[in-house]
């Protein structure tokens, strides 16, 4: 099934970009009366038909809406500090989309090697990632963040807050480190006390947080928690937090069927 995404929605029309129109129009030959479905972005799936075959901007209008296309029963916000390289973080925003993730916002920290990100770069392959594995939201990506700033922020955040770190050792009241729990089990003991499992994780880079960033992280609420023994590159870390979180919804779906 192939399927466009538009953001450029009013009433009952859909306006492809010129990009999509190209490969609506002139790769796939869809003309004026052809059955066509699109992702909104926003949940939905909309079966449309050609009104408009131009190749610059092809018009559709809306036959019918499929409600929640895609979802998945959670929600969980990804904070990650890009790579250095670019590859191995837009390899983890293709594959967290398909999986299912729904905010993801690169994070500047103390030991980042790369502060730069091209955001509409980053947007792209989150559209295109979503039109394949046939998702009707597209996760929001944010700019490019100070791990603090993200973690000040958070206040408001309605749902479990996660940090997951290798080195550093975070001391507790008593003077005493305080334990890392597995990441499986927060989610777990998340899912017990919410309606609706909403997280949020923070992902460091490469040279791993500082220890003044999981403090301040630990101090607004956020759980130490850990991915295993083996220490997982960046991205890896970043996909398996998403690919737990899948597990966990699934698992609880499995249960109640």
């Amino acid at each position: 099934m192939e399927i466009f995404y538009s953001n450029n929605i009013c009433g009952d029309t859909v306006i492809l970009s010129a990009e999509e129109s190209v490969h609506c129009v002139r790769v796939l030959r869809n003309r004026k009366g052809a059955g066509v479905k699109v992702s909104g972005g926003d949940g939905n799936l909309y079966n449309c038909v050609v009104e408009d075959d131009n190749p610059s901007g092809a018009r559709l209008r809306i036959i019918s809406i499929e409600g929640g296309f895609g979802k998945h029963d959670y929600f969980l916000h990804i904070a990650v500090a890009p790579t250095k390289n670019i590859d191995r973080f837009e390899w983890f925003l293709e594959k967290a989309t398909e999986i299912g993730v729904d905010e993801i916002t690169p994070l500047l920290c103390d030991h980042s090697e790369r502060k730069v990100l091209k955001q509409q770069r980053g947007e792209r392959v989150i559209v295109a990632a979503a039109k394949q594995s046939l998702k009707g939201a597209v996760p929001v990506l944010n700019p490019l963040t100070g791990v603090k700033d993200l973690i000040a922020r958070s206040a408001g955040f309605d749902g479990a807050k996660f940090i997951a770190y290798c080195d550093s050792e975070l001391i507790g009241a008593e003077g005493a480190p305080v334990k890392r729990i597995p990441l499986m089990e927060g989610v777990a003991g998340a899912m017990e006390k919410l309606h609706v499992l909403r997280t949020m994780v923070l992902i460091g880079p490469e040279g791993d947080f500082s220890l003044s960033e999981i403090q301040a992280a630990a101090a607004a609420g956020f759980l130490p928690v850990s991915l295993g023994e083996s220490r997982l590159r960046t991205e890896t870390a970043a996909l398996m937090s998403v690919a737990v979180h899948y597990m966990a919804a699934s698992a609880k779906f499995l249960t109640r069927g």
